[in-house]
């Protein structure tokens, strides 16, 4: 068996939760979120735990569930580097890691690694290539190493599907997803995210969305998606920030039809997996509650 778009699931999660917790309690969580039958766990690099260490060690706690890193940057390690902890991972978990592969942006880029950022898509280009010719000397997995990529525009995308499994767009409206699919044809892989927050009281929601989007809004890849896509000065910069529009178009929130409508929105798109990204008040806290309540739309989906 090999890890296809259709082993991830419909449904998955995006979290930095389980990175806010001591491993143990991690362990415990993923456990628990694989009893709760959802497909993959999506974990970021930035600021937080070493993503292959991490994989590694909740794919440990877990029996099938699948770990995907939402991005690995390609700047923080060698193209060498970066094949053998995939290899090490898929034979260690056969079928149970995906490799998702980022440029990253260019204030983590040179702030964080002290790189030069360059030209995004052919240094993924290059990268790529580095990973294909690297030698790996050590027991390999039987089967081929799965990898996608972290793309939004359109070059990025084809190749994603023309190089890898395909595509985990983040920070998107979900009128990318149709834009996605069509760039990339019928066969890739198409997992976009979507951050939710579990509240009706418009004020409140909203204010955890802008907390969340904050940081994003300060990042040229993601702004200039949205213009992309037609969203202009009057949504992406208000004097509170982004738009009611834009928020609402970024972040679902509302009860569990709402969400689950959002989530029906990226699937009817052409989405064959979306990760979903609880927010809350309190962004150190495992949203096990909020998690349950998105477990019970898997068999709807």
């Amino acid at each position: 068996m090999t890890l296809t778009k259709n082993s991830l699931g419909k449904l998955g999660l995006w979290t930095f939760q389980l990175d806010m917790q001591p491993m143990k309690e991690a362990q415990r969580a993923a456990a628990a979120i694989e009893e709760l039958g959802f497909g993959a766990v999506w974990v970021p690099e930035a600021v937080g735990r070493e993503p292959f260490a991490s994989c590694g060690l909740l794919l440990s706690a877990t029996e099938k569930l699948i770990m995907a890193t939402g991005i690995a940057s390609l700047h923080a390690r060698s193209a060498m580097t970066m094949a053998a902890g995939q290899k090490t991972l898929t034979e260690a978990f056969p079928d149970r890691f995906l490799l998702g592969i980022g440029v990253s942006h260019q204030p983590a880029v040179e702030g964080f690694h002290g790189a030069s950022y360059g030209k995004p898509y052919s240094n993924m280009v290059s990268y790529l290539d580095a990973m294909d010719r690297s030698l790996f000397f050590a027991a390999g997995p039987t089967e081929a190493p799965a990898r996608c990529l972290a793309a939004l525009g359109p070059k990025m995308l084809k190749l994603a599907a023309e190089r890898t499994l395909g595509a985990h767009p983040y920070f998107v409206p979900v009128e990318h997803t149709s834009i996605a699919r069509a760039a990339m044809g019928p066969d890739a892989l198409l997992a976009p995210e979507q951050a939710v927050v579990f509240s009706t009281d418009p004020t409140e929601a909203r204010a955890i969305a802008r907390g969340f989007m904050s940081t994003y809004m300060g990042l040229p890849n993601y702004t200039n998606n949205l213009r992309r896509l037609g969203w202009g000065d009057e949504d992406l910069s208000t004097p509170n920030g982004p738009s009611d529009k834009l928020v609402d178009a970024i972040v679902a929130w509302g009860t569990l039809d709402d969400i689950h409508a959002r989530i029906k929105s990226h699937l009817d798109g052409g989405a064959d997996h979306v990760c979903v990204q609880v927010l809350s008040a309190n962004p150190t806290a495992v949203t096990m509650n909020e998690f349950r309540e998105l477990a019970t739309l898997i068999p709807e989906l």
